[in-house]
């Protein structure tokens, strides 16, 4: 997923990583354990492994916003979601966050 990068701390991925091994790869909606950097098993499509990516979402929506209460782990298809649902307030521009098709 691409993100716009002009609104996010320069040391965005170290936090988002911190963030995600502090969950233990797992998402906060529903459980499923993500994959961690470089781990893609054998015979995943890139449709399935994109679905077991672990983001780090800004609960107000807010990128410049790094507080850990505002930072929530979630799967990419949960990420996907909470911004579909929230539309109006989202910092993503339609199409942004979508899943590959295979």
């Amino acid at each position: 997923m691409p993100i716009y990068r002009k609104r996010y701390a320069n040391n965005w991925d170290e936090i988002a990583l911190s963030i995600k091994q502090a969950a233990q790869w797992r998402c906060r909606h529903c459980g499923q354990k993500c994959l961690r950097p470089g781990e893609k098993p054998k015979g995943l499509s890139r449709a399935e492994w994109t679905v077991m990516t672990l983001s780090v979402h800004h609960a107000n929506f807010t990128p410049e916003d790094n507080r850990l209460e505002n930072l929530i782990p979630l799967c990419t298809p949960c990420h996907i979601s909470l911004h579909s649902r929230a539309r109006r307030r989202s910092n993503t521009s339609p199409g942004q966050l979508e899943l590959p098709l295979s």
